[in-house]
């Protein structure tokens, strides 16, 4: 086995402490993040005390719904603004009534005279937000903020997108690393399926249990790596699967909407809550084919609480049933990101990563740690980082493709993608339409 030269691989030259001031963190706050599904956060909810990036936040909607994130801690004597009143035009402290509004500015000071003749001078910790997709978005670093990345799964309706959140113990980073670890599949992934599951069958049968050592390949792309594996097929031909890292703490790769053909994918965001724990948030979608919402639904509602808690810990073994692994590799049901979950925890809160021995097949983890490498670089010489978008014409994304496709022997893979990448393959079809 031939082993690869990981570097840079040490957790000290990559961004895995991702708290204030740390140049993992500063990189992160470089882009819109998810930080909470909009069907837990609708109109008229209370304040929420949530954690993101190593910070202590409160998220809230004012009188007119508007969504505000501000530091959990009042900029007077440092209560707690989470317990607030919603009132005024925005969040009132219970502890001096100091009023302030979703930018963070001090509207009323009711204890001071005039309500406070200085409090112009205040400004609450506070991170612009926006609605998309079914979450929660904000952007917490300095200036202002890029915009808004047009990627397919967050332009779709509600009919051809699905939205959920895992809440998981342990760093982001290994989390995301193994979205862009294609040979895994074929291991940890591989089930027998029962009776006829089009959200399952294909990938078990028809992906992941043909030659389960597959070629892997990376190429850089204007937003983090295009990572193809090609597994050989019995008649000489070749099945080819093309998924993405999205910088920097996202993909893009085929999931629940694989049997719908081309025109899908599924987009992870891996967000810190703090260096050892993270929200995974799911955005699953398919252009040409309205979702079955409830049947994705009924299947995390099995496995996770209301709040995107996995019932599966080590206290009880992940529910690990070995006398059913002759049909389930790992023998933790049929569900996925229950297996993703299991096996990043596994590695520990935070991955050591001198310990491993990378191979061939890990290229494209070696690669995205250069390019994670390089962003922190660039954020420290006061460049953007790459994905962070300024150009409205660039945000189009014809070219993050998500396909898995048997192609002839001979066939030029590279003249393939080409006409993916111009065939339009993300543009919604509806019933109407087609």
């Amino acid at each position: 086995m031939t082993t690869m030269n990981p570097n840079p691989s040490p957790n000290s030259v990559l961004p895995v402490h991702t708290g204030p001031g740390t140049p993992g963190g500063e990189l992160l706050r470089r882009y819109w993040q998810p930080i909470m599904l909009l069907e837990d956060f609708p109109p008229g909810s209370d304040p929420q005390a949530i954690r993101i990036l190593g910070e202590d936040l409160v998220l809230f909607r004012d009188g007119g719904g508007n969504v505000g994130l501000l530091g959990r801690r009042c900029a007077h004597r440092s209560a707690d603004l989470s317990y607030g009143r919603v009132e005024g035009g925005g969040l009132r402290c219970v502890y001096h009534g100091w009023l302030f509004d979703i930018h963070g500015h001090c509207l009323e000071q009711p204890g001071e005279p005039g309500k406070g003749q200085y409090r112009d001078r205040i400004r609450q910790k506070a991170y612009p937000c926006v609605e998309r997709a079914g979450a929660v978005w904000t952007y917490m670093g300095p200036g202002e903020p890029p915009l808004f990345p047009n990627y397919p799964a967050l332009l779709a309706p509600d009919s051809h997108r699905f939205t959920a959140r895992w809440r998981s113990s342990c760093n982001y980073l290994q989390a995301n690393e193994g979205n862009i670890d294609p040979v895994h599949t074929s291991y940890l992934h591989a089930l027998e399926v029962e009776g006829d599951d089009p959200l399952r069958k294909q990938q078990a049968q028809q992906v992941f249990g043909v030659d389960t050592a597959p070629a892997v390949s990376a190429r850089p792309t204007r937003f983090g790596l295009r990572v193809i594996a090609e597994r050989r097929l019995p008649n000489e031909a070749r099945l080819v699967r093309v998924t993405n890292f999205v910088m920097p703490n996202a993909c893009a790769i085929g999931g629940a909407e694989t049997p719908f053909g081309r025109g899908g994918t599924s987009m992870f965001w891996h967000v810190p809550i703090d260096d050892t724990s993270h929200w995974r948030f799911e955005f699953v979608f398919h252009s040409r084919a309205a979702l079955p919402r409830e049947q994705l639904r009924e299947a995390y509602r099995k496995e996770a609480d209301e709040h995107g808690v996995p019932w599966r810990n080590p206290a009880n073994r992940y529910g690990q049933q070995r006398d059913a692994m002759d049909r389930s590799y790992l023998g933790m049901g049929p569900t996925f990101p229950v297996h993703d979950l299991f096996v990043t925890e596994s590695q520990g809160e935070i991955l050591d990563r001198s310990a491993e021995h990378l191979v061939t097949s890990d290229v494209a983890i070696v690669r995205a740690r250069r390019q994670l490498t390089q962003a922190m670089r660039d954020v420290t010489e006061g460049r953007d980082p790459c994905g962070v978008l300024r150009d409205p014409q660039a945000n189009r994304f014809d070219d993050l493709l998500v396909l898995t496709e048997a192609l002839e022997h001979g066939a030029s893979l590279d003249e393939f993608l080409a006409d993916m990448e111009s065939a339009r393959i993300y543009d919604i079809q509806t019933k109407e339409k087609s």
